[in-house]
């Protein structure tokens, strides 16, 4: 990847305020959060930026503008952490010390750090739906890789169109981490995944897709994308 490739991989997008509704199928339940402006990598982070970070390539695929997969949720917190210390920022989460496990107990979010973090699962969608009302931004096969169209196999970032936001691969090609709890009254410390990947049936590629996972899971259509707050 030559240079100015990787800056724009790096790109972070100011998303604007607004509100956004979540709804639970367990529980029939919808709940409104309203958003403060934010950032959001504008691609999923990819495994080159990964490798940079933290030295490792844990993904299943080997590409440098692939995203990176095979990540945990702990994985994606600690190159939070690790990318702000890399830029002389603030780390946002306190984690566990070494030894003390990782359960959601173990984790705190420090609102007042100017460093990298998950978004919430309402950040997710309000980015994502980029003040479109409809399930996708755009037609499927032009906005995400599916099971459909992507020949079974994840493709480099950025190769759909993006959404209204300048947003890339926020449907289809990997599941993205978020920050929340999915419900810890079932499921315990199981946290939210968004967006559908490149094994999925084009049904789950929709803004409003909710899928879970332990903390701990690691496949090869699970990945993440970074944000910060704005103003701290």
């Amino acid at each position: 990847m030559d240079a100015s490739a990787g800056r724009e991989m790096h790109e972070m997008i100011t998303i604007p305020p607004g509100r956004v509704t979540l709804s639970d199928r367990r529980t029939q339940r919808s709940w409104s959060v309203e958003l403060a402006p934010y950032r959001l990598a504008a691609f999923p982070l990819t495994q080159a930026r990964y490798a940079q970070v933290t030295g490792r390539r844990p993904s299943t695929a080997h590409g440098d503008r692939l995203p990176v997969e095979g990540v945990s949720w702990w994985d994606a917190v600690r190159f939070c952490n690790a990318l702000s210390e890399r830029e002389g920022l603030a780390p946002v989460y306190r984690l566990p010390a070494e030894g003390e496990g990782e359960g959601v107990e173990g984790i705190e979010w420090d609102a007042s750090a100017d460093g990298y973090r998950l978004p919430t699962e309402a950040e997710w969608e309000h980015a994502c739906r980029a003040g479109t009302p409809g399930a996708r931004y755009g037609r499927l096969d032009e906005i995400a890789w599916h099971r459909a169209n992507s020949d079974e196999r994840i493709h480099d970032v950025g190769g759909k169109e993006p959404n209204a936001w300048g947003l890339y691969d926020m449907l289809g090609n990997a599941w993205e981490w978020c920050w929340d709890v999915y419900d810890a009254e079932v499921y315990g410390t199981y946290r939210v995944l968004r967006g559908g990947g490149w094994f999925d049936e084009p049904w789950s590629c929709r803004a409003s897709v909710r899928r879970r996972s332990h903390p701990t899971f690691r496949i090869d259509d699970v990945g993440f994308r970074i944000a910060r707050s704005v103003g701290c």
